[in-house]
């Protein structure tokens, strides 16, 4: 019989665990912000991209217009991550990535590279799902909330850290290289992910249940999918609008240089660091739905209160960036919720929420600028306000009987903890 542990073994085994669980984090938080830099590095330097492939900037808009379209797409992929794997899918997402710069820097030509960028974007589009899944299937709920605020810190880092070393790569060495160091790191991702992230357990648990159209179906026909869903469209159309009309809005109001509004995106990128910071921190300590309604009701405040105390510069910035500290945080909690919201089919859950959240941002871009056109920035806030109350209303629509008390029974051992 084995003897039991002693005090100091089991608590330096511990610790060993946690140490685990740190590297499997950080792991997955530095493949998604290569992922994240590669999707967002094309826009501020859609001009610089322009004249590396000869061709106009409609050129280079069209491929970023081209790229969001692979998030609906990315629909079809949450079931097939559930059947195939999560970690094999997102393997298969890094692969994409891989090969679509690695053929962009080999054949620097646009529509090469047209054909690249979406073949890499479409990598992402499948690996998001799937790691929110993965982190929803090992970590328990009342943990996730942290686990996934720290994976999702990628998106900030990629504005603030990723994006200014591709501009020094740009500069430096051009087109062709910046897309072999995506290639590069991409295969490097995957070693480490495949080194530091355990194999998929009971990969046919769930196949005769599983299918296309069934897991889709359920996505309208759950309750708590269906409202989460619709939260995530309404309040991405409200927080799109503002961010496709915020500068119209600094340069008519303040006469600012593009130097200054560069600095205020900046800002931006600090606010999206410090909600997903903030979730990580204490959304779990105050429950996720709790926290979710909290940050949104916050929201709706500082999309209310943007225009009338946005007399002067410093204000303005001050209550962009409250908006997009409670935007991010939101979006966090959601994450966590809907990692629960269908526990069998996981990735098709975070599938639609991603599409459908893509889809709001694209009608948000088309409402922003209408509503510029029409009454200025009291239009676009107050019509934003007004579009995260939907956002909240499908929220209590969708989880109003599913307490947290629902999700403890998943809440089981795993490898990956």
């Amino acid at each position: 019989m084995r003897e039991p542990l002693e005090k100091d073994e089991l608590s330096e085994n511990l610790k060993n665990r946690e140490i685990s669980v740190g590297h499997q984090i950080l792991v997955m938080a530095l493949v998604k912000l290569l992922l994240n830099t590669a999707r967002r590095f094309i826009y501020p330097f859609a001009p610089a991209l322009g004249r590396g492939l000869d061709v106009p900037l409609s050129a280079i808009t069209s491929l970023i217009a081209a790229s969001q379209f692979n998030s609906i797409l990315g629909i079809f992929s949450g079931p097939v991550a559930d059947r195939l794997g999560y970690r094999t899918t997102m393997g298969y997402g890094l692969i994409f990535l891989v090969v679509g710069m690695l053929v962009s820097g080999i054949f620097p030509v646009y529509w090469i590279v047209f054909i690249g960028f979406l073949t890499a974007s479409f990598g992402k589009t499948i690996f998001d799902p799937a790691i929110q899944a993965l982190i929803g299937r090992n970590i328990p709920f009342g943990k996730r909330g942290r686990a996934i605020g720290i994976v999702e810190m990628s998106w900030s880092g990629a504005a603030l850290a990723g994006i200014p070393l591709v501009g020094f790569v740009l500069d430096r060495w051009g087109i062709s290289v910046s897309f072999y160091c995506f290639a590069g790191f991409g295969a490097l991702a995957w070693i480490g992910m495949m080194r530091f992230i355990p194999p998929d357990e009971n990969n046919g648990r769930y196949a005769g249940q599983v299918t296309l159209i069934s897991s889709l179906r359920q996505l309208v026909r759950i309750r708590p999918a269906l409202g989460m869903i619709g939260f995530g469209f309404w309040i991405s159309i409200a927080n799109d609008a503002l961010f496709v009309t915020y500068g119209a809005w600094f340069e008519h109001a303040f006469h600012i240089s593009l130097v200054a509004l560069g600095f205020s995106t900046a800002a931006i990128g600090a606010a999206e660091l410090c909600g997903e910071s903030l979730a990580a921190l204490f959304a779990d300590r105050i429950g996720l739905k709790r926290a979710t309604v909290i940050a949104l009701v916050l929201a709706i405040l500082f999309y209310f209160l943007l225009p009338i105390v946005g007399g002067k510069l410093p204000f303005a910035l001050a209550g962009m960036f409250m908006v997009f500290l409670c935007f991010e945080f939101t979006m966090i909690c959601g994450f966590s919720l809907c990692t629960e919201v269908l526990p069998h089919a996981r990735a098709t859950m975070m599938a639609g929420f991603y599409a459908t959240a893509g889809v709001g941002r694209m009608i948000g871009v088309f409402i922003g600028a209408f509503m510029w056109k029409t009454g200025g920035i009291f239009a676009v806030t107050w019509s934003a306000a007004g579009f995260t109350c939907i956002g909240l209303l499908c929220l209590f629509f969708g989880l109003y009987s599913w307490g947290d008390q629902n999700c403890c029974k998943n809440n089981k051992q795993h490898p990956f903890i």
